[in-house]
């Protein structure tokens, strides 16, 4: 089973042709009986719009709607142990660090429940909390500004905490769309990560169990890591 990152996107159909092989890996894990797939998100306030927003790209990905089970929190409050009892897991999106607060009793459990494989899926944020080392916003360092404000996610200086743990480098995402591969070079530069990757909008990068990557889509996805010269950056396309 392996771990899907998505690096966002709109398109309801794009997105739901790259979570695919995430529906059929939950199908697998469930043997002859339904599956049942955990939608996880975190709330500003209870928000339908987006609510059917991810249930829409789940089942343009193949899932039943009575298949999916919709674990929503308000932002400040956490997950409980019941959401890892599923066959696979899809992490939506939104404001990154109430993402990640949002996991703070159940880190281990998910981390877990992946190694047992289970198959999980991160939207945006839901990508970039799977990293050990996750980045999870700001839009300067050292008090220099590398990337948009706007991207910052509330924060000012580019922040580093501990993430799931599911994937050994960081990650970011909206790349070519907000601009964040400066984010990420820039944070790799001051050494608050060692290496990373950013993944461009409907563009997913899969790491199966043996670690092999791939990447799905019609973006990029941009590799970076620390070298001796500075940051070295290459790109993977589908």
């Amino acid at each position: 089973m392996s771990i899907h990152l998505l690096g966002g996107g709109r398109d309801t159909s794009r997105c739901g042709d790259l979570l695919r092989p995430f529906v059929r890996e939950a199908r697998a894990r469930a043997g002859g009986r339904a599956p049942l797939i955990a939608l996880l998100l975190v709330l500003e306030s209870y928000d339908v719009p987006t609510l059917e927003r991810f249930v829409d790209v789940l089942c343009a990905a193949g899932a039943d709607a009575e298949e999916i089970r919709i674990e929503a929190v308000i932002e400040g409050e956490f997950f409980d142990d019941s959401v890892v009892e599923v066959d696979a897991m899809f992490v939506s999106g939104g404001l990154t660090p109430a993402y990640l607060n949002a996991f703070a009793n159940i880190r281990d459990a998910v981390r877990s429940r992946v190694a047992e494989g289970m198959p999980y899926a991160g939207f945006s944020a839901g990508s970039a909390v799977a990293a050990g080392s996750a980045l999870v916003g700001g839009y300067r360092v050292g008090g220099i500004e590398v990337v948009s404000e706007d991207a910052g996610e509330e924060l000012g200086e580019v922040a580093v905490r501990d993430g799931l743990g599911l994937v050994p480098f960081a990650v970011d995402v909206h790349a070519a769309q907000w601009g964040t591969l400066s984010r990420l070079v820039a944070a790799i530069d001051a050494g608050l990560v060692t290496e990373g990757v950013a993944i461009d909008e409907h563009t997913a990068l899969i790491v199966d169990a043996e670690g092999a990557e791939t990447v799905h889509g019609t973006g990029q996805v941009w590799k970076a890591e620390a070298a001796a010269s500075g940051v070295l950056v290459r790109v993977r396309r589908a």
